[in-house]
């Protein structure tokens, strides 16, 4: 007779760290800022490349020239939640994104697998309503992705984080 396998659920918590900037320019100059320096593409163009089962270092080279902008960054999805807030009377634009580069990515996956979750990243672009400016937020990957004690991750997550400090910055017009 055979046994069943069973499930196990285990909780590990954790603290994220959310990481605010506001800055004066308007949600579309960060945007604009924002992509000024980024690449685009979709995941289904990333596993198109990786389909043709090319090396390492061919994959690298194709990911760098066909979708990598100079900040590091690829620009994956667009969520604009202001086309259906105003149905609740919210009258705010609030801009997610979702971005990254497998190139990052595997830095940190291949210490551990399940930094995956939070690979890639998310930025919030909000109004702030009254002054014209706008606020970015996000959380801050290393916060995320490193949960126990695993220092080739914890370094590359910090280097994450860096870069993606850098983005907003120039994002925000601070840079």
């Amino acid at each position: 007779m055979k046994m069943k396998a069973q499930s196990k659920m285990e909780t590990k918590p954790f603290t994220g760290k959310r990481i605010v900037v506001r800055t004066p320019h308007s949600v579309d100059d960060v945007l604009n800022r924002l992509r000024s320096v980024m690449g685009s593409t979709t995941v289904p163009d990333i596993l198109s490349l990786a389909k043709a089962q090319p090396s390492q270092a061919e994959f690298a080279r194709q990911t760098e020239e066909r979708f990598v902008g100079e900040s590091g960054f690829m620009l994956f999805h667009v969520i604009d939640h202001s086309g259906w807030l105003p149905i609740y009377g919210i009258k705010r634009r609030a801009v997610r994104w979702i971005l990254g580069n497998p190139l990052l990515a595997i830095t940190m996956i291949r210490h551990d697998i399940t930094a995956g979750l939070f690979a890639p990243v998310e930025l919030l672009v909000t109004d702030n309503p009254g002054d014209g400016g706008s606020t970015i937020t996000y959380l801050l990957p290393s916060s995320l992705m490193v949960i126990e004690e695993n220092k080739p991750l914890l370094d590359a997550a910090l280097d994450l984080d860096k870069k993606l400090a850098d983005l907003v910055a120039h994002g925000a017009g601070s840079d």
